[in-house]
């Protein structure tokens, strides 16, 4: 093989890889989705607290992606190429994919703050205004910002359609205000998802700190045991987020500041599909920190004795 051909049968091996790795994740993530669902439906009781309000809402905007998203990139990777090659496609598939990351992103960074005010100061919910004001309000402006400011730079920014690599994944990422706008670009990648990386991150620590100075207090009704749970399920959700986009986010930022060629190759082809860790693996770490869905799922399939949870649910619900 000479060079030109090594170089498009690495190509292929890769894409197909690729292609069976995600779809090998992909189905049992919507079923263990759609599962989660289910649980949510049948227990009002649990899904009523506020934290699980929002982790609904996170797992919705998750099974999006998996269900919409995702088969986009799969066609791509078992075709090798981006099918129709338009401008127009190329468009919104980016308008949804980008709407869909950055959504994602600042629920997280959202629920990582909201997490504090549950464990340390859940009375405050209680107060109408206030519930409306420090949950709902942000929870809401999670999923109408991003699709508003990626229609406003990616649907109505105009362009000739000229700059689209319909060779690579997300026809290369080549929307008209990443190409022409340099400043725009870069406030996009450093607000829209660096900013929520570090609020995620900032917020875990400090919820880490805050429980264990808490524990050495011991002098508030809330116990280290129910402070535990709720930490260790924001963290381990939140560590699902950072492993998925610290390496895309560290390469961009040595890009932006003066190295735009900076492990590129790299970028492209390893690092940005990282991204679709969240998904695929969001369904599984939430079935890990729901004991009682957990208990619903082995009743469900026969793997254990039927048993009125009610009671437990309920009790668990007001801990969580």
């Amino acid at each position: 093989m000479n060079g030109t051909e090594t170089f498009v049968y690495t190509k292929y091996v890769l894409h197909r890889t690729k292609f069976s790795i995600l779809l090998l994740l992909q189905v049992p993530a919507i079923i263990l989705s759609l599962l989660i669902f289910i649980f949510f439906a049948k227990n009002p009781t649990i899904r009523q607290a506020p934290h699980n309000r929002a982790l609904i809402i996170l797992l919705i905007v998750n099974f999006m992606q998996l269900s919409l998203t995702l088969p986009l990139n799969l066609h791509f990777y078992s075709q090798g190429y981006v099918s129709p090659a338009t401008p127009t496609y190329c468009t919104w598939w980016t308008f949804i994919e980008f709407t869909f990351y950055v959504t994602s992103e600042y629920l997280m960074a959202t629920i990582s703050v909201q997490r504090h005010m549950l464990v340390f100061n859940s009375h405050v919910l209680n107060i109408r205004w206030m519930r409306i004001t420090l949950h709902h309000v942000p929870l809401l402006f999670c999923l109408t910002y991003p699709m508003l400011f990626y229609f406003f730079v990616i649907i109505l920014y105009s362009c000739d359609g000229s700059q689209w690599d319909y060779t690579n994944n997300l026809c290369g990422f080549a929307d008209c205000y990443l190409v022409s706008n340099k400043v725009l670009g870069t406030l996009d990648w450093s607000i829209n998802n660096g900013l929520p990386m570090l609020v995620n991150a900032f917020a875990n620590l400090l919820l880490v700190v805050r429980v264990v100075h808490q524990k050495r207090r011991q002098h508030r009704p809330v116990t280290w045991k129910q402070q535990r749970r709720m930490t260790i399920q924001l963290f381990c959700i939140s560590s699902l987020y950072l492993i998925a986009w610290s390496p895309c986010l560290i390469v961009g930022v040595v890009q932006i500041l003066g190295n735009p060629t900076f492990l590129a190759e790299v970028q492209t082809d390893y690092f940005l599909d990282m991204i679709y860790i969240v998904c695929l693996f969001l369904p599984w770490i939430c079935v890990g920190l729901l004991p009682e869905l957990q208990k619903w799922m082995r009743v469900l399939f026969g793997c254990g004795p039927r048993r009125n949870i009610i009671g437990t649910i309920t009790q668990i619900g007001t801990k969580i």
